[in-house]
């Protein structure tokens, strides 16, 4: 087979993540990283035989050796896409893009232009359309199975200690420092309901608030730190101490708060609660994004959908799809799919394995991340396969994410064309 050489700008969990499993299907070699973090640098530099002068702790001077690889991955933080996706698109570079393309949809509309102006192809990492249970279900709708979709209602469960660690004191906690919540979060949600529907979305309607993750919710006694002497350190649901040294699964908590692809210790983690807003109590943090949003949107062909995406849950994403001839009722974390026939009155149990092995377009894709690193492999062999999350189609799911953050905060129903 022939690899693809690949360069990474960012080198976090998702690049990280991306560049793994290059590896590990065989179909990439990277040959250079740019990331701040020397930790994380040099650990994907060991791992991937990144030898150390093609390791920079910037884009800028990567980019200035001009085209030296097949394709280019950036993982960058949202605000930071936009630069060095211009840079290596006017270097001629396909790209793996991680979503969102930015925080500013007139950056969005450049990156758009600028790919098209060059003939590159830039693919948005949506990495649910690549998953067994979505791509089963654009299978059956295709198939006709529900008849014409009328109705769709969609939950994204973010978790709420997910929440608290990501979108309270982690990195995408705050508006100015990353992006709105529906669109760091729950672009991807946005991108598989118009891939599922097939039309364009007209309007929208959006109430959304941060109500619980306040000031005004703290304990009594609560401190500005947990390990400042709280009298809750021990029996609050979001104590760091539980977080980050008594989770049995915390291993990529630990990781993302000391910013460490390798495991580190509990004198590293701890300098890292001091020091960083992880070790703060989650109710006296800078956050500013919301803890809970629904989204109303009407799509062509009179089809309304209704989008929530909350906080207080165990996590996990649930769709009910509503069509002329029966209902399809899915939880991401089943291995099977409910059919509720409304021509014969009766429920039938299908299994997203039996779609997916079959013929359909689910095949030759397992799963979300190794499914968009073949298709960015297809991408780099000459594939034009209009499936696939490019940056044209991203752009109209970010536009509906502008467009519901435009309704919640000024309370109106806001139509897409207001985007353009």
């Amino acid at each position: 087979m022939d690899k693809k050489t690949l360069i990474l700008i960012g080198g976090g969990n998702r690049g990280n993540t991306y560049v793994n499993i290059g590896k590990s299907i065989g179909k990439f070699k990277l040959i250079a990283i740019a990331e701040p973090v020397k930790e994380r640098r040099e650990y994907i530099a060991k791992n991937h035989d990144v030898p150390e002068n093609m390791c920079f702790d910037s884009w800028e001077p990567l980019l200035a050796l001009g085209k030296i690889a097949d394709g280019a991955i950036i993982a960058t933080m949202d605000r930071d896409h936009y630069g060095p996706a211009m840079k290596a698109i006017n270097l001629g570079y396909d790209l793996l893009l991680e979503k969102p393309v930015s925080h500013d949809i007139r950056e969005c509309e450049e990156i758009r232009r600028a790919a098209a102006d060059k003939g590159v192809n830039v693919l948005v990492c949506h990495v649910l359309r690549y998953t067994p249970f979505f791509l089963a279900l654009k299978a059956l709708l295709d198939g006709g199975k529900v008849g014409k979709v009328m109705n769709i209602q969609h939950t994204e469960g973010v978790g709420n200690v997910h929440q608290s660690h990501s979108f309270v004191r982690g990195n995408w906690s705050n508006s100015e420092r990353a992006s709105f919540m529906l669109l760091q979060k729950s672009c991807h949600d946005l991108d598989i309901l118009q891939w599922l529907i097939g039309k364009e979305c007209r309007r929208v309607q959006s109430f959304g608030h941060l109500s619980f993750f306040t000031r005004e919710n703290a304990p009594d006694g609560a401190t500005e730190h947990c390990f400042d002497g709280c009298p809750h350190l021990d029996t609050c649901v979001y104590s760091a101490k539980k977080l980050y040294f008594e989770r049995e699964d915390g291993n990529w908590f630990k990781g993302s708060a000391t910013q460490m692809h390798s495991r580190p210790d509990d004198a590293t983690v701890a300098h890292a609660l001091a020091t960083t807003n992880y070790g703060k109590c989650v109710f006296m943090c800078d956050n500013d994004v919301v803890d809970h949003q629904v989204v109303n949107m009407e799509f062509e062909d009179d089809i309304i959908v209704s989008f929530t995406m909350s906080a207080f849950n165990l996590g996990g994403r649930k769709i009910r799809i509503m069509g002329t001839k029966g209902e399809l009722v899915g939880d991401m974390n089943s291995p099977d799919l409910i059919f509720n026939d409304l021509i014969t009155q009766q429920t039938e149990t299908i299994s997203i394995a039996d779609v997916a092995i079959g013929d359909s377009i689910v095949s030759g894709h397992g799963g979300g991340d190794p499914g968009i690193m073949n298709s960015f492999y297809d991408v780099l062999c000459g594939s034009k396969d209009e499936t696939l999350s490019n940056i044209n189609i991203s752009v109209k799911n970010h536009k509906i994410a502008f467009a519901a953050e435009r309704s919640r905060l000024e309370g109106r129903v806001v139509s897409i064309d207001e985007m353009n």
